[in-house]
């Protein structure tokens, strides 16, 4: 029986994946879990592997184009069985069906505004996402005066952040996902189009500026305490297979930090406030300039050091090798950055949505410090608490952040 191939949702907030690559083509054999295609989201760009053993007999969607999460891409027979033609060409001129996301088809109208019926097509414009209503009720914008270049003329996400962005002129589908066009010269300059990651990034960047009331807060900490504990346990670490970096000490002190600061650690759904009993914490990795995606440790607080630090090791080389799963980029409760690695004394780092904090962490140098009304020599360096002031109050991101600098500078050598 034939298996159908779909693309997987990679992170919880993703709706939609772009076929970068397909590694094998129709006709080829295949094993289960073997890499089949390479997908870009704004979260991850990954290598998907077969959900099956068999023959690839047919691929519905091309190389650079984009489809909601849970579309068949393509399909796995058994062995003999016949292969699909490639499709024929749509007749020049003939409208494209445009296909709807699965939470655009099956989510309910809003309510209506009290007074006047609606038509049919107004109707079908307020059958969105519960994310595009989420942003026009935020936004007090009037769904039903959005020209929607979904299936029916549902407005996806696309339309209403143009609509905001530029106003109600705006055609629907002005920024089509098609295939970017090929890199020009022009003048004494290379004009090259943004990838599919960059592109999403950028849109959600701007989306948790418009979102979240951006604050941030900047603490000197003293990493004395901890160099000692590194230049101790260094060797034991090194011999159990897993470096021991200053990132493993600050997760294992956020971690305990959110636990007695449960706001940090929350989420905003509407009016409501969503407490998370799980503490998941995402690790930003950069990709050679190609784009930055934040794989999740789940249950971190669960992790002692080494466990921390073999867990973020792994995630971040599997990011780079594109070898993560898509449950590795989910349900994360708090993010960590890390401008320092590049020599950033601290950064203002943007909240990862739907998150309501996101720490920066910078260069760890040594530098003169007055301790005792004496100069000495100490590391030192800052962490910046970006966080979102609709729920956090300053008071409470700097108790938290006070709170994390006692647990760094007075760190328990037992926990390692």
């Amino acid at each position: 029986m034939p298996t159908p191939v779909v693309m997987p949702q990679m992170g919880e907030s993703i709706a939609e994946g772009t076929i970068v690559r397909w590694i094998k083509k129709v006709g080829d054999t295949i094993d289960r879990d073997e890499p089949l295609f390479e997908i870009s989201t704004d979260k991850v760009d990954a290598e998907i592997p077969s959900p099956a053993a068999g023959v690839l007999i047919e691929i519905t969607v091309k190389e650079g184009e984009t489809v909601p999460v849970n579309s068949v891409v393509a399909t796995i027979g058994v062995a003999g069985e016949a292969v699909a033609a490639p499709a024929a060409p749509a007749p020049t001129g003939a409208a494209q069906p445009t296909m709807a996301r699965p939470d655009e088809q099956l989510a309910p109208a809003a309510a209506m505004p009290s007074g006047g019926g609606a038509s049919a097509e107004e109707l079908r414009r307020q059958k969105s996402s519960p994310l595009v209503r989420r942003i026009a009720e935020e936004h007090q914008v009037d769904i039903r005066q959005i020209r929607g270049s979904g299936a029916g003329g549902r407005v996806t996400k696309q339309d209403i952040l143009d609509h905001i962005e530029k106003g109600p002129g705006v055609a629907p589908g002005a920024r089509p996902e098609a295939a970017p066009a090929p890199a020009f010269t022009r003048g004494n300059v290379e004009v090259v189009p943004m990838s599919v990651m960059r592109r999403k990034i950028a849109e959600n960047m701007v989306l948790s500026r418009r979102t979240s009331a951006h604050v941030h807060s900047v603490f000197e900490i003293g990493y004395a305490q901890i160099d000692r504990i590194r230049q101790a346990k260094k060797a034991d670490y090194e011999r159990a297979g897993a470096k021991l970096t200053y990132m493993a000490f600050i997760v294992k002190a956020v971690c305990d930090a959110l636990r007695r600061h449960p706001m940090i650690n929350a989420s905003l759904d509407g009016d409501n406030i969503v407490y998370k009993k799980d503490v998941n914490i995402g690790i930003a990795v950069a990709l050679d300039n190609a784009g930055l995606i934040v794989p999740v440790v789940k249950g971190a607080d669960n992790l002692n050091v080494l466990g921390l630090a073999r867990a973020v090791a792994d995630l971040a080389n599997r990011a780079r090798a594109k070898k993560l799963k898509p449950e590795e980029v989910q349900d994360g409760t708090f993010t960590i950055t890390n401008p320092g690695n590049f020599g950033a004394l601290f950064g203002m780092p943007i909240i990862n949505q739907p998150q309501v904090a996101i720490l920066g962490v910078g260069y760890v140098e040594k530098r003169p410090v007055v301790i005792d009304d004496m100069i000495a020599i100490r590391p030192m360096g800052y962490l910046t608490l970006g966080y979102d002031h609709r729920l956090v109050d300053g008071a409470t991101a700097d108790q938290f952040m006070a709170d994390l600098k006692k647990n760094l500078e007075n760190f328990d050598p037992g926990q390692v």
